[in-house]
């Protein structure tokens, strides 16, 4: 349940157009005796398309620990359950269409009929659960699998080899953005999440199209827009964990060895993403071909 939070961010801010620039979405940051690595990730890949750009292997076999949002690794899925449903559920005698009201209920119902899903399972809980919900959904029926995800194929490899692992966060800092929204913002979410799942494949096709190209400046400007856009939502679920990131990521690059780190591609350009917040403090970066 913890990646349905990055794949949500995923359609929310990573829909545009593709670019001839042909680059990996993988930078290499200079330290002093060291390289980190930083990769834009696709949480979910569809499995026929799932090859990663060549600047993943690189920067993989050229790392000592691969470094994601949140250990995969070490995450506890009874933990993770527990605190989205402790985080995610209405109070009791609360239904979502008293919440929602009866025409954005009705929009809900729709949504998740066409899904497959019934949605009286959707009644008990909160605007924010219910758009990750229909997002992951969304996803699986467009044929996006975390499985085959960036993340998923790098831990995999990474266990079997023995290479480390380490996260940027916890579970609740990850997710406590989504659950701190004001009550008006959750159901914001959740009306443009029912707006963006609509056109799904046609919007991640141009995503993947951007993505292989390593198209940066497509990727901030999109970042931008969603500024604009949603303010109250990028604030805590990019700009604070960026920030909260960016000392860690620093500390990496005062080590000696190198590592690959590894997150969402929201989180890598445009303005206060990581790379641009890197150049600010001195140091070089480069993007691999």
């Amino acid at each position: 349940m913890g990646r349905r939070a990055q794949q949500w961010l995923l359609a929310l801010g990573l829909l545009g157009g593709l670019s001839a620039h042909a680059a990996s979405p993988v930078w290499a940051v200079r330290g002093a005796h060291n390289t980190v690595y930083i990769a834009g990730s696709m949480h979910l890949l569809p499995p026929q398309d799932a090859t990663l750009p060549p600047g993943f292997e690189r920067a993989y076999r050229d790392s000592a620990r691969l470094v994601m949002e949140m250990d995969l690794g070490a995450l506890d899925p009874g933990a993770m359950s527990e605190w989205m449903m402790a985080h995610g559920t209405l109070p009791v005698g609360t239904q979502l269409r008293g919440v929602l009201g009866d025409s954005r209920y009705e929009r809900v119902r729709t949504a998740a009929q066409q899904l497959g899903f019934p949605v009286v399972a959707l009644d008990h809980l909160t605007p924010w659960m219910v758009g990750i919900e229909l997002t992951e959904l969304a996803y699986a029926n467009a044929g996006y699998d975390s499985d085959t995800g960036v993340e998923e194929q790098l831990l995999r490899r990474a266990q079997a080899e023995g290479k480390p692992t380490a996260g940027l966060e916890t579970l609740e800092e990850e997710l406590g953005g989504l659950a701190a929204l004001s009550p008006e913002d959750q159901v914001h979410m959740l009306e443009q999440t029912l707006e963006d799942i609509r056109d799904i494949q046609p919007q991640m096709r141009e995503v993947l199209g951007a993505w292989r190209a390593g198209d940066a400046d497509r990727l901030g400007q999109l970042l931008a827009d969603e500024y604009r856009s949603f303010p109250s939502l990028f604030e805590p679920l990019v700009t604070v964990r960026n920030a909260r990131w960016l000392p860690q990521v620093e500390a990496l690059l005062r080590g000696q060895d190198n590592s690959f780190v590894v997150v969402g591609a929201l989180h890598v350009a445009g303005p206060g993403g990581l790379l641009e917040r890197l150049r600010r403090d001195g140091f070089s970066v480069r993007q691999l071909d």
